[in-house]
């Protein structure tokens, strides 16, 4: 079999979930193996990371390999990106999204949750964490949203044309070529492999009708069949406002726009926030090694409450 070279990159176990009539991908990476090898305990605290739009869990490479000596961590790709199923009659939506996050959770009996989530990984990734409370204690967002607006880039409005739109996005892949250039700052410190891997899934036009239909899923008026779910997750928002919560937000982003880093503030004021003034949208990518650093700091600052070590299983 033939190994490419961004294989080595992310060379993490392969890992599935059946949800309804879609197998969904997942990396499940951390000292499980060698716990159970010594007889101890497996690590408690579980890192979530949720992917956006047009990435899948490769995005997370580098905080799974910072982090996997001492945390569980679980990088789920949604359906239709990454190594789960992409299904041509699937309900895309945000609600779904959650649901098949949330059924994730549960399946893996997943407790004491820090979410660390991007782009449209933090509408899905609080979506949950609204839906299933008690199972999150620490939040990292960045260059996200998780309620509503009504600001759309017009290069994102031009992605929404019709016909065009879905020529341009699913047809000759414009939409995830361009990110590669235009979600960061310094697009050339990408390597060559780093970009196959992100393209690597999205080879073809039925594989990439997820990221088309991510981005019809936004919604900006009422009579759109997400908003209300948006709703919902902005209303739910409240109740984590004394969690502790790290915000990372590269300002060089044209999506994400500070303006999206000031209203998660209003939400969660005694956020820790740090701003990267040389990053765009893709901040875990081009500021990994100190949010690296700044979160196994945020970790420790705020340790969970002592409880006895629980095992996890793998399914």
């Amino acid at each position: 079999m033939t190994v490419h070279r961004w294989q080595t990159l992310f060379p993490f176990p392969p890992r599935y979930f059946q949800v309804g009539a879609a197998r969904l991908h997942y990396v499940d990476q951390g000292p499980a193996t060698l716990a159970a090898a010594s007889g101890q305990p497996a690590a408690r605290e579980t890192l979530l990371l949720v992917h956006g739009n047009p990435t899948w869990s490769f995005h997370w490479r580098k905080l799974i390999g910072a982090f996997e000596d001492r945390y569980r961590l679980i990088a789920p790709d949604h359906i239709g990106c990454g190594g789960s199923d992409k299904p041509r009659d699937y309900p895309y939506t945000l609600a779904q999204h959650v649901a098949n996050l949330c059924a994730l959770i549960e399946h893996l009996q997943l407790r004491d949750i820090t979410l660390i989530a991007q782009d449209w990984g933090g509408a899905i990734g609080m979506g949950a964490a609204v839906a299933l409370p008690s199972r999150f204690r620490r939040f990292i967002l960045g260059n996200t949203a998780a309620f509503r607006s009504n600001q759309m880039p017009w290069r994102i409005a031009a992605c929404r044309l019709p016909g065009v739109g879905r020529l341009a996005v699913q047809g000759m892949n414009l939409f995830l070529r361009a990110a590669l250039r235009m979600a960061l700052q310094h697009p050339d410190r990408l390597t060559k492999a780093e970009r196959a891997g992100y393209l690597a899934p999205y080879d073809n036009w039925p594989h990439r009708q997820a990221i088309y239909r991510f981005v019809e899923d936004i919604p900006l008026r009422a009579s759109h069949p997400s908003y209300s779910k948006l709703l919902e997750i902005e209303t739910g928002l409240r109740q984590f406002r004394d969690s502790p919560v790290q915000l990372f937000w590269g300002m060089r982003d044209w999506c994400f726009t500070p303006h999206f880093l000031e209203r998660f503030v209003e939400f969660f004021p005694a956020g820790e926030v740090h701003r990267f003034a040389d990053a765009g949208h893709w901040v875990f990518e081009e500021a990994h090694q100190e949010i690296a650093e700044r979160i196994g700091a945020f970790l420790r600052n705020h340790p969970l409450a002592s409880k006895p070590a629980e095992m996890f299983t793998r399914p």
